[in-house]
């Protein structure tokens, strides 16, 4: 009988469900928008996923397991997460109400790790030994893969390189902190440092709006992008001499934008990442889109 993992990707954004096969292939996924509800309107969706893709793989197929990826912060050891991301969340037992709903294992771990997995996986990081997997979206997440295997620290947070400082005089981040990279290069918060300074734009227009804007020449836009760019190449830097990584995959919204995300980047990582040992270092856009997250979350039953 076929083998299926069960993946879950849950995001600020939005949560997805699938079901992965043995060679990395998603083969149902759904999704639906994360609620600002409480805690259990945010479950509620889980849920309905979860069950949907059940149904799905019904009695044809064998469901092995279940693998979570979940913005963080997160505690492994306890199974519970508290997303910044998803503020009703806090110290939520995810592990148990997963494992009560399907009656399988499960494996969590941060949402950016299970990227990182997925694109060394299927991805755009195939072979590589140390890498960083990063999504930059609605905020700046990472996962590390050192010497060949997921590195996640003591708590399962290790990778959390949205939160490195590159402004020590910069705008308060939703950690608590201040000068986080997440301030700079994050798409809402890019979207709000133009608008802030002359993007003539409503109220809710977002980074897919800032990017259509950038392209058609507006010129506060366009330094919107170089801000976060830099910002994330000033970051990519520090990690990279700290890792020695030889690695780093982009994915997320702001991702989608293309060149006017990585052309900055990279020549400002020209300019910071001068070591020796990091002239190797390859900055490539994700391959696997929105099923990078449900592919790593699955590969965390291979690890």
């Amino acid at each position: 009988m076929t083998e299926l993992t069960l993946a879950i990707d849950i995001g600020g954004t939005k949560i997805a469900a699938g079901l992965v096969d043995a060679d990395g292939t998603v083969v149902h996924h759904a999704k639906l928008p994360t609620p600002d509800g409480d805690a259990e309107a945010v479950w509620t969706v889980v849920d309905t996923l979860v069950t949907e893709a059940l149904a799905e793989a019904g009695g044809r197929v064998r469901v092995r397991g279940v693998g979570i990826g979940c913005g963080g912060p997160i505690d492994v050891p306890a199974g519970t997460v508290s997303p910044i991301n998803i503020t009703a969340w806090q110290h939520f037992p995810l592990v148990e109400r997963v494992s009560t709903l399907t009656g399988m294992s499960v494996r969590l771990r941060n949402d950016a790790l299970c990227m990182a997995l997925g694109e060394r996986w299927t991805g755009a990081g195939r072979g590589a030994k140390f890498m960083l997997g990063m999504v930059v979206s609605t905020g700046v997440g990472g996962g590390l893969v050192l010497d060949g295997a997921p590195y996640e620290g003591r708590t399962g947070n290790a990778g959390h390189v949205g939160h490195v400082v590159v402004d020590l005089d910069g705008a308060p981040c939703s950690c608590g902190g201040r000068g986080c990279v997440e301030t700079i290069a994050a798409g809402p918060r890019m979207a709000q440092w133009a608008r802030d300074n002359g993007w003539d734009a409503h109220a809710e227009a977002d980074a897919k709006e800032l990017a259509d804007a950038a392209n058609a020449g507006d010129p506060v836009a366009q330094r919107a992008f170089r801000r976060g760019g830099t910002a994330a190449a000033a970051m990519i830097a520090s990690v990279g001499a700290v890792c020695d990584l030889d690695r780093v995959v982009i994915g997320g919204g702001v991702a989608k934008s293309g060149a006017l995300l990585f052309d900055p980047l990279r020549e400002a990582l020209a300019t910071y990442a001068r070591l020796d040992f990091l002239r190797g270092l390859r900055v490539l856009p994700a391959e696997l889109g929105g099923d990078a997250g449900l592919v790593g979350a699955a590969a965390l039953l291979e690890t």
